[in-house]
Protein backbone atom coordinates (compact mmCIF):
# COMPACT_ATOMS: atom_id res chain seq x y z
CA UNK A 1 0.00 0.00 0.00
CA UNK A 2 2.39 1.99 -0.97
CA UNK A 3 -0.07 5.10 -2.49
CA UNK A 4 -1.75 4.89 0.83
CA UNK A 5 -0.53 8.01 3.11
CA UNK A 6 -2.03 10.21 6.16
CA UNK A 7 -2.98 13.49 6.82
CA UNK A 8 -3.57 15.72 8.99
CA UNK A 9 -4.26 19.28 10.35
CA UNK A 10 -3.55 21.12 13.35
CA UNK A 11 -7.36 20.97 14.03
CA UNK A 12 -7.43 24.91 14.52
CA UNK A 13 -10.65 26.62 14.01
CA UNK A 14 -11.30 29.87 12.02
CA UNK A 15 -14.50 30.69 14.08
CA UNK A 16 -15.06 30.23 17.60
CA UNK A 17 -18.70 30.45 19.43
CA UNK A 18 -19.56 33.28 21.74
CA UNK A 19 -22.82 33.75 23.47
CA UNK A 20 -24.63 36.69 21.16
CA UNK A 21 -25.43 38.33 24.46
CA UNK A 22 -21.51 38.70 25.39
CA UNK A 23 -20.94 40.81 21.69
CA UNK A 24 -20.23 43.70 21.63
CA UNK A 25 -19.99 46.78 18.86
CA UNK A 26 -16.78 46.95 17.00
CA UNK A 27 -16.22 43.45 17.92
CA UNK A 28 -16.25 40.60 14.99
CA UNK A 29 -18.70 37.86 13.89
CA UNK A 30 -19.73 35.63 11.27
CA UNK A 31 -23.23 36.89 9.26
CA UNK A 32 -24.48 35.32 6.98
CA UNK A 33 -21.38 32.82 6.60
CA UNK A 34 -19.15 35.83 6.00
CA UNK A 35 -16.95 37.60 9.26
CA UNK A 36 -18.14 40.67 10.08
CA UNK A 37 -17.04 43.81 12.63
CA UNK A 38 -20.19 45.08 14.64
CA UNK A 39 -21.37 48.82 13.87
CA UNK A 40 -24.80 48.62 15.57
CA UNK A 41 -26.03 45.91 17.90
CA UNK A 42 -29.60 46.47 19.75
CA UNK A 43 -31.49 44.04 22.11
CA UNK A 44 -35.07 43.20 22.65
CA UNK A 45 -37.01 42.63 25.76
CA UNK A 46 -38.39 39.09 26.28
CA UNK A 47 -41.57 38.56 25.67
CA UNK A 48 -44.15 36.10 26.42
CA UNK A 49 -42.98 33.67 23.45
CA UNK A 50 -39.49 33.57 24.38
CA UNK A 51 -35.67 35.02 24.90
CA UNK A 52 -34.97 38.66 24.17
CA UNK A 53 -33.66 38.61 20.60
CA UNK A 54 -30.39 40.66 19.74
CA UNK A 55 -30.27 43.09 16.32
CA UNK A 56 -26.94 43.14 14.77
CA UNK A 57 -25.95 44.35 11.68
CA UNK A 58 -22.12 44.37 10.41
CA UNK A 59 -20.26 45.23 7.78
CA UNK A 60 -18.21 42.81 5.57
CA UNK A 61 -14.35 43.11 6.70
CA UNK A 62 -12.94 42.49 2.82
CA UNK A 63 -16.25 43.04 0.81
CA UNK A 64 -17.91 46.29 3.19
CA UNK A 65 -21.00 45.10 2.73
CA UNK A 66 -23.81 45.04 5.39
CA UNK A 67 -24.70 42.22 6.61
CA UNK A 68 -28.09 42.01 9.61
CA UNK A 69 -28.81 39.15 11.65
CA UNK A 70 -31.42 38.21 14.63
CA UNK A 71 -30.71 36.08 17.32
CA UNK A 72 -31.88 35.26 20.68
CA UNK A 73 -29.42 36.48 23.42
CA UNK A 74 -28.53 33.25 24.77
CA UNK A 75 -27.62 31.79 21.48
CA UNK A 76 -24.21 31.24 20.67
CA UNK A 77 -22.94 33.20 17.25
CA UNK A 78 -19.72 32.22 15.27
CA UNK A 79 -16.63 34.63 16.25
CA UNK A 80 -14.11 34.94 13.49
CA UNK A 81 -10.42 34.50 14.43
CA UNK A 82 -8.53 37.94 12.94
CA UNK A 83 -5.06 38.74 13.22
CA UNK A 84 -3.33 42.12 12.16
CA UNK A 85 0.65 41.73 11.27
CA UNK A 86 2.17 44.20 9.88
CA UNK A 87 4.69 44.40 6.82
CA UNK A 88 7.16 46.49 4.79
CA UNK A 89 6.06 46.53 1.31
CA UNK A 90 9.77 45.64 -0.74
CA UNK A 91 8.46 45.03 -4.55
CA UNK A 92 5.81 43.80 -6.21
CA UNK A 93 6.11 41.82 -9.52
CA UNK A 94 3.43 40.00 -11.54
CA UNK A 95 1.17 42.15 -8.97
CA UNK A 96 2.51 40.01 -6.45
CA UNK A 97 3.40 41.58 -3.22
CA UNK A 98 7.18 41.16 -1.49
CA UNK A 99 6.38 42.21 2.01
CA UNK A 100 9.06 41.71 5.00
CA UNK A 101 8.21 41.34 8.53
CA UNK A 102 10.02 43.12 11.24
CA UNK A 103 11.35 39.32 12.17
CA UNK A 104 12.91 39.51 8.82
CA UNK A 105 10.04 36.83 7.31
CA UNK A 106 9.33 37.32 3.77
CA UNK A 107 5.99 36.76 2.28
CA UNK A 108 5.44 36.79 -1.79
CA UNK A 109 2.06 34.59 -1.93
CA UNK A 110 -0.36 37.91 -1.58
CA UNK A 111 -1.89 38.77 -4.47
CA UNK A 112 -2.16 42.64 -4.87
CA UNK A 113 -5.73 43.95 -4.04
CA UNK A 114 -7.45 45.18 -7.67
CA UNK A 115 -8.88 48.48 -4.92
CA UNK A 116 -7.77 51.60 -4.00
CA UNK A 117 -5.77 50.60 -1.34
CA UNK A 118 -3.70 48.29 -3.96
CA UNK A 119 -3.32 51.12 -6.33
CA UNK A 120 -2.49 53.39 -3.74
CA UNK A 121 0.60 50.73 -2.42
CA UNK A 122 1.57 51.19 -5.80
CA UNK A 123 1.84 54.63 -6.43
CA UNK A 124 3.72 55.04 -3.37
CA UNK A 125 6.11 52.29 -4.10
CA UNK A 126 6.39 53.70 -7.28
CA UNK A 127 7.38 57.14 -5.83
CA UNK A 128 10.02 55.42 -3.58
CA UNK A 129 7.85 55.96 -0.05
CA UNK A 130 8.48 53.45 2.77
CA UNK A 131 5.40 51.66 2.69
CA UNK A 132 3.90 49.77 5.18
CA UNK A 133 0.80 47.45 4.76
CA UNK A 134 -0.88 45.26 7.43
CA UNK A 135 -3.28 42.70 6.84
CA UNK A 136 -6.30 40.99 8.22
CA UNK A 137 -6.53 37.03 7.93
CA UNK A 138 -9.66 35.19 8.95
CA UNK A 139 -11.51 32.41 6.82
CA UNK A 140 -8.76 32.12 4.54
CA UNK A 141 -9.17 35.59 2.50
CA UNK A 142 -6.57 38.69 2.97
CA UNK A 143 -8.13 42.45 3.62
CA UNK A 144 -5.18 45.01 3.09
CA UNK A 145 -5.06 48.86 4.38
CA UNK A 146 -1.93 51.02 4.52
Amino acid sequence: MADDFQSGHSGASETYPVQCSALRKNGHVMLKGRPCKIVSMTTSKTGKHGHAKVHLVGIDIFTLKKYEDICPSTHNMDVPNVSRRDYLVCDISDNFLHLMHDNGELREDLKLPDTDVGKEIKKNLLFSFTVYSSFSCSVCDFFFFL
